[in-house]
């Protein structure tokens, strides 16, 4: 649906523009989690905690509109049970085993990075959605600057094994797939409520996994006989990722999603390598080549674009 007025309009980008740039900086705090922490037991030790805060949240604010949390009616179980599976249990999965079959990190986060490509094949046939010229072409230059700033620079371009490059894709469809369910979910259930549904439904896959795979080994007293401040970085990033990163990203995120359509937030996923590359530059002194610049430059140029509405658009 697009925009009834430019203050909407500006709230539902602003939304966006918070969400990944708090995204952006969980690449960085995940691994410093784990360092310490084994994968599926950073991944429980986060979204337990952050769907027992939402919980609070929408007790205490019931009456809320953003944040009250609502009763789920069985008839739309199917509906939080395919967007649960899918992000983010489905989606890190298939993350985690693409970064491993593929050689590079590097065309690894290239491949994962191509959300905003899919979304509209998936806006289009499951729900419908109208994809403008300017929603295609700002798409496409802003994916030229994700593929200029990830790639400048790099001096690994082997694929590795194509497995790699399936599990990539398909993972970015999870993720599209979730974003579709978010616009198909009633309006009746406020963000809050279908990113707190989401997330405990994952959990049901997860911790299964964690328990036959991991939990053993850390409920070892043993195995929490570390170096004390490396314990204490991983703390501090698991709360960065549940508080920001699992509650008010996903919750801002959502939020505008169904204001503005799954092709329009999805092409702001682009933004968060430029996100990341400027927290480089500020807290690590990392120094970019004019490549990555006009990467960044085209990233910026084409979200303008892909916002464009035609003329004639109908409200």
């Amino acid at each position: 649906m697009p925009f009834s007025g430019n203050r909407e309009k500006l709230v539902a980008i602003s939304a966006l523009i918070v969400a990944m740039l708090i995204w952006s900086v969980s690449g960085i705090a995940i691994k410093h989690a784990l360092v310490v922490l084994p994968p599926f037991t950073m991944i429980v030790m986060r979204f337990v905690p952050s769907v027992l805060l939402m919980l609070i949240i929408g007790l205490v604010r019931r009456n809320h509109s953003l944040f009250c949390l609502q009763k789920m009616d069985l008839k739309d179980l199917p509906l939080f049970l395919v967007a649960g599976f899918c992000q983010p249990f489905l989606y890190y999965m298939l993350e985690t085993y693409a970064y491993d079959a593929l050689n590079s990190p590097t065309i690894a986060e290239t491949l994962l990075s191509t959300s905003p490509l899919l979304s509209p094949i998936f806006a289009a046939v499951l729900l419908k959605e109208r994809v403008t010229k300017y929603n295609i072409v700002g798409i496409l230059i802003s994916t030229i600057g994700v593929f200029a700033l990830t790639l400048a620079g790099s001096t690994n371009y082997s694929i590795g094994s194509y497995w790699g490059v399936l599990l990539a894709f398909a993972a970015v469809s999870a993720a599209v797939v979730d974003s579709v369910m978010m616009r198909k979910a009633p309006m009746k259930y406020s963000s809050l409520s279908f990113v707190f549904y989401t997330q405990l439904i994952s959990l049901c896959f997860f911790i299964p996994i964690w328990f036959f795979k991991e939990a053993k080994t850390v409920c070892n007293i043993g195995y929490w006989t570390m170096d004390i401040g490396q314990l204490k970085t991983a703390l501090w990033c698991v709360g960065y990722l549940t508080v920001f990163a699992s509650v008010t990203a996903f919750i801002l995120f959502c939020f505008a999603l169904r204001k503005v359509g799954v092709t329009q937030a999805n092409a702001f996923n682009n933004i968060r390598p430029v996100f990341t590359a400027l927290w480089m530059i500020l807290f690590f002194g990392e120094q970019l080549p004019a490549a990555k610049w006009i990467g960044m430059i085209l990233i910026i140029f084409g979200l303008f674009v892909c916002q464009k509405q035609e003329k004639n658009a109908k409200s």
